[in-house]
């Protein structure tokens, strides 16, 4: 069996292999380890093996490993969350994180801003988009991006990096690059409007070569360094 070192060696040479093969610059796609579910002796192997970035979407158990995580890691490594927002549990992704890639909704950002600590640097934001119009997943379509943007754009605390999407899934390559392409475009416009943005975060294990062909900076990749993911019976909350 693979250890986590050698999956990591895995994903980032596909990942710059697909940045020279669609003519982006090398290291110009960040790789974000999620690491959901996963214990912390696993996060640590992989920071061991020169991983700095994880990705959480369970606030109680990523507020645990982050409180466990021994302190020379502790400022070196960069947490994102990237899972539903409750409003209930906003302060500790206000205080623990450095990015939120799933605002959705002006309440929430507007609640982050708010729980911001001030001696912290601004939290890095991306707004969530439902680039294929599914009814059971969250994210703002298309039509809505731009006057949320504007918003979060001017809230303090906060500083609005760019999109995120999770499209649906194909196997289809051409369909994968369009979902992409699409939210590319968004940002696109947001930038032409007058935003500084610099962050396209999409692409997974099973797309990410058709994210980095149109344009991704951040793919979030889970089971291709940790393995199959082991669910717990009970669902947990955000």
């Amino acid at each position: 069996m693979a250890t986590i070192r050698e999956r990591l060696n895995r994903v980032k040479q596909q990942i710059n292999a697909a940045e020279k093969r669609y003519g982006r610059p090398h290291g110009s796609v960040t790789l974000l380890a999620v690491s959901k579910t996963w214990p912390l002796e696993d996060i640590l192997e992989a920071a061991e093996a020169g991983q700095g970035c994880f990705g959480e979407s369970y606030v109680q158990e990523a507020v645990a490993k982050i409180d466990a995580c021994p302190p020379e890691l502790k400022r070196e490594l960069e947490w994102h969350f990237i899972g539903h927002i409750q409003s209930n549990k906003s302060r500790d992704i206000a205080n623990r994180f450095a990015w939120v890639h799933s605002v959705d909704r002006l309440k929430l950002a507007r609640r982050l801003s708010e729980q911001r600590p001030q001696q912290l640097a601004p939290l890095n934001i991306c707004l969530q988009v439902n680039i294929s119009g599914e009814q059971r997943k969250a994210g703002l379509s298309p039509d809505q991006v731009s006057a949320l943007a504007h918003q979060v754009s001017e809230l303090p605390n906060l500083r609005l990096r760019g999109l995120m999407t999770i499209p649906a899934p194909t196997a289809d390559f051409d369909q994968q690059r369009a979902a992409f392409r699409r939210v590319a475009e968004l940002q696109h416009k947001l930038i032409e409007q007058g935003l500084a943005l610099d962050t396209l975060s999409m692409g997974m294990s099973g797309d990410l070569e058709a994210a980095i062909a149109e344009g991704a900076t951040m793919v979030r990749v889970g089971t291709a360094v940790f393995g199959q993911r082991r669910y717990p019976q009970t669902e947990r909350t955000a």
